[in-house]
């Protein structure tokens, strides 16, 4: 997986903490990576952020609220240690080689696709202090939208999807090539909640990463690269051994 356009952004820690997400924020819980045997440790919470950061997805939620006050948002992960972010690359591998009828033990041109296709959207778990993966900073953040009753709202594809079906925009490009009925209408849909999502937390000072709807991250280098800004103010927290 090669480097990120952010990786040579400079990083200036802050020292702010990484604090357990507040009541406040709804979790997905159960958390899909323990589900699938990601190491976190007994110790180690993926629901937790920088304190800066949490602050930031409070103001996005209540911004959120004055516009569609029935709507929450709701926290699928946060923190990840890089020995989690081994783990979830290397089974979303093993689970699109699935998909596609491949064996991931079989080096050749087609396990080559999967693994670059992978990349788009898992960052590679680089133990450099010099670029690390964004969840491995607690800047970065997966979320969704839900219902009062805690519901998540349909975004048109789920979270970690591997495909174009993922990008922001997808829904809003597809609608524009239907003909009116119920599909456009679908897609309408779809893409109204992803903008809503995304003007929440654009308006609290997040960035949103360029594949993924569902994540977005605030003083990381992603971060700093999709805002112009010279340095990142978060570096990786925890251990370095993936």
């Amino acid at each position: 997986m090669p480097l990120r356009p952010w990786s040579p952004i400079p990083i200036v820690d802050n020292g702010e903490p990484l604090l357990p997400l507040p009541p406040g924020l709804l979790r997905l819980e159960p958390h899909p990576y323990v589900a699938v045997g990601a190491p976190y440790g007994e110790q180690a919470s993926p629901f937790q952020l920088r304190q800066g950061v949490i602050e930031r997805l409070l103001a996005a939620q209540a911004h959120l609220q004055r516009t569609h006050p029935q709507w929450r948002l709701a926290v699928f992960d946060a923190w990840r240690p890089l020995a989690v972010q081994a783990h979830m690359v290397q089974h979303a591998i093993r689970s699109e080689c699935q998909i596609r009828g491949l064996d991931p033990d079989q080096p050749g041109p087609a396990l080559t696709a999967v693994v670059a296709e992978v990349g788009r959207f898992w960052a590679p778990p680089s133990a450099d202090p010099l670029t690390p993966p964004p969840h491995s900073t607690g800047a970065a953040v997966d979320l969704t939208l839900a219902d009062a009753d805690g519901q998540t709202l349909p975004m048109g594809s789920e979270i970690d999807a591997i495909g174009a079906v993922s990008e922001p925009d997808y829904f809003q490009q597809r609608a524009g090539e239907l003909a009116p009925g119920p599909e456009r209408d679908q897609a309408l849909r779809w893409a109204g909640h992803r903008d809503a999502l995304r003007h929440a937390m654009q308006v609290a000072g997040f960035a949103q990463h360029p594949n993924e709807w569902w994540h977005f991250s605030h003083g990381d280098q992603l971060w700093a690269w999709r805002q112009q800004q010279p340095i990142a103010h978060y570096g990786r927290w925890g251990p370095a051994e993936p």
